[in-house]
């Protein structure tokens, strides 16, 4: 389980673009030579060490106890070191690549680093992956389809790092009845991973799950593809970190579409989307994070009981369009690592509410406008129980143009419609380095 920090950051959102080219694919008999068999038999990857070697990382925040970021809009998160240089490939090397094409009733689990190009169509068939601590396996799913009665099509018990990436291709993975759990845990998603996993490619991943979509127990990023989740839980859900860089991210689901929580620890659980197209329809949160939800850029399209939920809630740009039946924004005390905030330094939001005793923008805190455009439709606009300032964001509300905060709960502690000020924060350093 990571440490987490609390020191002072470089600003910066470092997103690498690197491709590299695909290479032939490994065929049936050169698998065959390196061991490979079916059944429930174990995969071993014969293919050498990455060059690169991981390590252990901490979270770090840039925002503590009641400090905040907004004196000068700065990154509520360190963001220079979230995404490595591989994560961030939509494409595999196949130099050595094994082969496995799944069948009924099968599984098939992966001992060892490596790559692996998953073909086939098949009903109740599982890829497992206990692989070392320090190593990394990559999962290409090349036009595959699993349908299982109960267990996740991918399991992932142990390996420092999985990437699940698709090729140009449509790919399809479904858990359509009750989840049986692993021992003590509970594996109740069509991918489930203990360790981190990355989700890439070029091609297409729909999922359906009578439970969750996406787990992952450590950290869990997106970084391309076009994936499309249907689920009765949640569609992402994560006890680390979620991180989205790019791709093209559809969700349905019953529940929470993003959501970052880690019930032993309350000071992890943070959502990070950087780009990409996100649409959520979600039954109660689009998007919840126990620590921080920031967004800065990505165009994102939420219809939800609530649209973005968090302790610390920060949006430095892209363009979001929230239609909610209760909270718009919410910023709770969902941790106790900062003062409930909801800071806006840019991007253009629009904010349609549901009739009743609904709030656009409602922080248990502070709310500081510093920059971007809110367009807000809603009988409550704004709600929070601290010091709202507006220190240049342009509102329009409920059609008109206005430079006033208002608040529902009037005489709340601390109200104010300050307008400039800023509140300095404590800044900090630190990283997600090694892949």
């Amino acid at each position: 389980m990571r440490k987490t920090r609390f020191m002072t950051a470089a600003i910066c959102a470092v997103m690498l673009s690197a491709m590299t080219a695909f290479h032939a694919y490994c065929d049936t008999s050169a698998s065959s030579a390196a061991g490979l068999t079916s059944g429930t038999e174990t995969y071993v990857s014969e293919t050498a060490e990455e060059a690169e070697n991981s390590s252990e990382t901490d979270t770090v925040y840039n925002v503590s106890g009641t400090d905040t970021a907004s004196a000068s809009g700065s990154s509520a998160l360190d963001t220079s070191d979230l995404f490595s240089s591989r994560d961030l490939e939509q494409t595999a090397d196949l130099t050595g690549a094994e082969n496995i094409t799944v069948s009924d009733g099968e599984t098939y689990t992966i001992s060892k680093e490596g790559v692996y190009v998953v073909t086939g169509s098949a009903s109740n068939a599982q890829i497992v992956v206990s692989a070392g601590d320090e190593d990394k396996v990559q999962l290409v799913l090349d036009s595959v389809s699993i349908t299982n009665e109960s267990t996740p099509c991918i399991y992932v018990q142990n390996a420092d790092k999985v990437f699940v990436t698709t090729t140009d291709s449509e790919n399809t993975l479904t858990v359509s009845g009750t989840f049986t759990a692993d021992g003590d845990t509970n594996t109740d998603a069509v991918i489930f991973s203990r360790d981190d996993l990355v989700v890439n490619g070029t091609g297409t991943l729909n999922i359906v799950s009578s439970e969750n979509g996406i787990s992952g127990k450590d950290d869990l990023k997106v970084t391309g593809g076009t994936i499309n989740i249907t689920c009765t839980a949640d569609a992402l859900e994560a006890n680390e970190s979620i991180l989205v860089a790019d791709g093209t991210l559809t969700i349905n689901s019953e529940k929470d579409g993003l959501h970052a929580e880690n019930d032993e620890d309350n000071t992890v659980g943070y959502i990070y989307i950087a780009g990409g197209t996100v649409t959520i329809e979600a039954g109660d949160d689009a998007i919840h994070a126990t620590t921080i939800a920031q967004v800065d850029g990505g165009t994102i399209d939420l219809t939800a009981a609530e649209g973005i939920e968090g302790t610390y809630i920060q949006i430095n740009g892209g363009t979001l369009s929230i239609a909610a039946a209760d909270d718009g924004i919410n910023a709770g005390q969902k941790s106790n690592f900062a003062t409930p905030t909801v800071e806006v330094n840019g991007g253009e939001l629009t904010i349609v509410m549901g009739s009743g005793d609904t709030d656009g923008v409602d922080s248990n805190g502070n709310l500081y406008l510093n920059g971007g455009t809110l367009n807000i439709t809603a009988q409550s606009p704004f709600d929070y129980d601290g010091t709202a300032q507006n220190n240049g964001a342009t509102l329009i509300v409920n059609g008109s143009e206005t430079d006033s905060i208002t608040n529902q709960m009037m005489g709340g502690g601390g109200m104010g419609r300050d307008m400039g000020g800023m509140h300095g924060g404590m800044g900090g350093r630190g990283g997600h380095g090694g892949f």
